[in-house]
């Protein structure tokens, strides 16, 4: 069938909700309704006589045909974006960025990354400041600043560049003291007994320090006491802490892709939905700057 003008807006709420796998996380992206989201779904797939999502309580699900139909669109619009990447390049791109963000997102995802962005913009000077575990999203002396934090994120004007999920990670040797093969709730309950849990006591602003362990066992439905363990300001400290054999570390997903390839850290569960991630809060606008944003928008993709 040809493509009607009408079917590309949908096109793009698609593949973003596909992408994000929320109707609700894809609404905070858009800056409308979750309900908005919804209706320009249903509107499409009436359009191609195609159902894209499975619908269930726990949110939603590509259909076959949605999977197929969601690979062609975001290798078309990754095309477009490559293609305007070139352009840019073509152009003599310069000047300085202020760029404030969390250390942990600093140095786990970002610092290995940059050496492609100043590929691509040699000209271009990033300045990084990272020396908190919170940002200040409205301090506006900085140009750019990425601060992790829960869906919809507090300030409204802020773009989610990366959606974050959670995994328990322990180093191999700790991985080996416990039966994680034996899934009965007797055995489980004896391990969450046992182990040592590492937080990260401040994922964000005014958070519970056990936000995020008594987030994943509600998800999981695994009753273990929350509270326990030992605390740290940083996401990265704990995930240091769990690779030195210290207990289990409640880790971003996004942070510990180097660590797994390595084998220093190991997980027996798969990552869930962490309801929160990596949001983008500009200040100031240069050419410049919306280099580093097409460019990290891509990155994270």
């Amino acid at each position: 069938m040809a493509i009607k003008n009408s079917l590309f807006s949908g096109l793009v709420t698609f593949e973003i909700a596909a992408k994000l796998g929320s109707f609700t996380q894809a609404a905070s992206y858009l800056h409308i309704t979750t309900g908005a989201i919804s209706q320009q779904i249903n509107l499409l797939e009436s359009q191609l006589s195609i159902k894209l999502f499975e619908r269930h309580s726990r949110g939603i699900k590509l259909t076959f045909a949605g999977q197929q139909i969601y690979q062609v669109v975001k290798n078309n619009f990754y095309e477009i974006e490559s293609i305007i990447t070139k352009l840019q390049q073509g152009q003599s791109q310069d000047g300085d960025i202020k760029l404030k963000l969390t250390p942990s997102f600093a140095y786990k995802w970002l610092v290995p990354r940059l050496h492609k962005f100043y590929t691509l913009y040699p000209n271009i000077n990033i300045q990084t400041f990272a020396e908190g575990a919170l940002v200040d999203h409205q301090d506006d002396n900085f140009d750019l600043a990425i601060d992790y934090g829960q869906s919809p994120y507090a300030n409204k004007a802020a773009e989610l560049i990366l959606p974050e999920k959670l995994i328990p990670v322990m180093n191999p040797d700790y991985f080996q003291r416990f039966d994680w093969q034996d899934s009965s709730s007797k055995n489980q309950q004896k391990i969450w007994q046992s182990v040592n849990l590492l937080h990260d006591a401040m994922p964000w602003r005014h958070a519970k320090k056990n936000a995020e362990w008594a987030y994943w066992f509600t998800e999981m439905k695994i009753k273990a006491d929350s509270h326990r363990g030992s605390f740290f300001n940083r996401t990265d400290m704990a995930m240091a802490a769990a690779e030195a054999g210290l207990g289990i570390a409640l880790a971003r997903y996004a942070l510990v892709e180097d660590d797994f390839k390595q084998g220093r850290l190991v997980a027996p569960f798969k990552p869930i939905e962490a309801n929160a991630g990596y949001y983008l809060i500009q200040h100031h606008s240069s050419t410049a700057i919306q280099c580093f944003k097409s460019w990290i928008m891509t990155e994270a993709n």
